[in-house]
């Protein structure tokens, strides 16, 4: 029988999400821990038989469910989900303990099981996390909730399983928002502001595609989204940073600025928008409070100031500039104070953002022969490139600070055909990267904060 320990209750579209941690079936003193910080990490072999229930309709319901998981943690690039057809064991049959000879003639050195109960709208599943080799159950937890949330309960099962086995928090229930391009690389392209699931589900347009959209931003505290719009032709041309509602996909603009501003970014605590705006051929870095919208400027000098994005505790800033005589990074205090250069290699240096854990910074970087995507410790120590092409920018954070979205462009031909521009993720040894799935072609990603929706 399951016990059950209330520890948690989420309130979700007025539906209460509960969370119950199952009773272990035998102590659990193995520690099975991946260490993902390693370069030559091998993928762990991990079994995700179909989740189980008492009617054929529950089975299906399952089924679904387990695809989800085994989808989750397989694009992580730290687990391998075994193939069916090398299981022994029949799920249906399975008793209250696995027969864990049968899971180690698999190789599987992981086990995930999970029954399902449906009543009505309500959607209950029970899963357990076993070590094959110790014959140890390492988890075993329910959640429920209604029927339409289907997708997120397995990606909550996905996040129990990935900060067990890693101790990191999992990133399976986020968001990505983009920019979305029908043609891009060519003049007939238009650029529509769009979101979805980290796994390309639930996708959706938030914006026409009648005016340009570019750099959208989520707010760390709100179901919101920060981007920069642009209309007119040319020398007429007016740009406004809008906020976004994402519960009501209602739109107000946060005011007009004169000449171009770039990349509006929310502070941690989502009280202010910091930005750059160029004027007179110079660049410089603005911020503006968001409940009194006054705005103070933090940089002057005749220089092109960019790209800033505050550390996680909100004490610093870092930012890209020409100063120096050439685009490097640079790192000052949130009120502009005690500026000072941290990136001193070759190339030049562009679109850093920091680490939610603040233990790195990542970039783009531009030699003569090809763009990078780098990180370096916030003193400039560290440097590493992890992951270099024709065109790599834009670099984002997942929000547990382990993978790094980027957009990557491919070129056209002599005559302008072809080229692509994709959403691809990085984990931060360079080792593993994989194509994040959108229906066309996409730039300018950000990933939405852990527990976002």
């Amino acid at each position: 029988m399951f016990k059950k320990y209330t520890i948690a209750l989420t309130l979700l579209k007025g539906l209460v999400f509960g969370l119950f941690i199952l009773p272990s079936l035998s102590p659990v003193s193995a520690e099975m821990v991946v260490e993902i910080t390693q370069g030559t990490f091998e993928p762990t072999p991990i079994a995700i038989p179909d989740f189980v229930g008492a009617s054929s309709e529950e089975n299906a319901l399952g089924t679904e469910m387990s695809q989800i998981v085994t989808n989750d943690l397989k694009i992580s690039g730290l687990f391998r989900p075994l193939s069916h057809s090398t299981f022994i064991e029949n799920v249906h049959q399975m008793g209250e303990v696995p027969r864990f000879g049968d899971w180690r003639l698999t190789n599987a050195q992981i086990l995930v099981t999970g029954r399902v109960r449906k009543e009505g709208n309500l959607l209950r599943i029970e899963f357990r996390l076993w070590d094959v080799f110790s014959e140890k159950q390492l988890e075993g937890i329910a959640f429920s909730g209604d029927i339409s949330d289907l997708r997120r309960l397995a990606h909550r099962i996905s996040n129990a399983v990935y900060k067990r086995i890693t101790g990191d928090a999992g990133y399976f229930d986020t968001q990505v928002a983009y920019i979305a391009e029908s043609a891009p690389n060519t003049k007939r392209n238009t650029r529509r502001l769009a979101i979805m699931d980290q796994d390309g589900a639930n996708h959706k347009f938030l914006s026409n595609g009648k005016n340009l959209v570019l750099t959208p931003r989520f707010s760390p505290i709100d179901p919101q989204i920060a981007y920069m719009g642009y209309s007119g032709q040319k020398k007429t041309i007016e740009a406004q940073v809008y906020l976004m509602n994402l519960k009501t996909n209602q739109k107000a603009p946060l005011g007009k600025f004169k000449g171009m501003t770039f990349a509006p970014r929310f502070s941690p605590d989502g009280s202010h928008l910091i930005f750059s705006q160029t004027q007179g051929g110079y660049s410089s870095l603005y911020v503006e409070d968001l409940k009194s919208h006054a705005i103070k400027r933090l940089t002057n000098s005749p220089a092109i100031d960019t790209s800033p994005c505050y550390s996680p505790d909100g004490t610093q800033i870092v930012f890209n500039s020409d100063r120096g005589g050439k685009r490097e990074l640079y790192v000052m205090n949130k009120d502009g104070s005690n500026p000072h250069r941290i990136s001193f290699g070759d190339g030049i240096y562009a679109t850093p953002v920091w680490s939610p854990r603040g233990d790195l910074i990542a970039f783009t970087k531009i030699t003569k022969t090809k763009l990078c995507i780098g990180v370096m410790r916030p003193d400039g120590s560290g440097e590493r490139l992890i992951s270099q092409g024709f065109i790599l920018e834009g670099p984002t954070w997942c929000p547990n600070g382990r993978l790094i979205l980027y957009t990557r462009q491919t070129p056209t031909d002599r005559k302008g055909r072809g080229g692509t521009s994709r959403l691809y993720a990085v984990d931060i040894t360079g080792k593993y990267e994989y194509v994040m799935p959108t229906p066309q072609d996409a730039s300018a990603g950000a990933w939405s904060p852990l527990d976002y929706n």
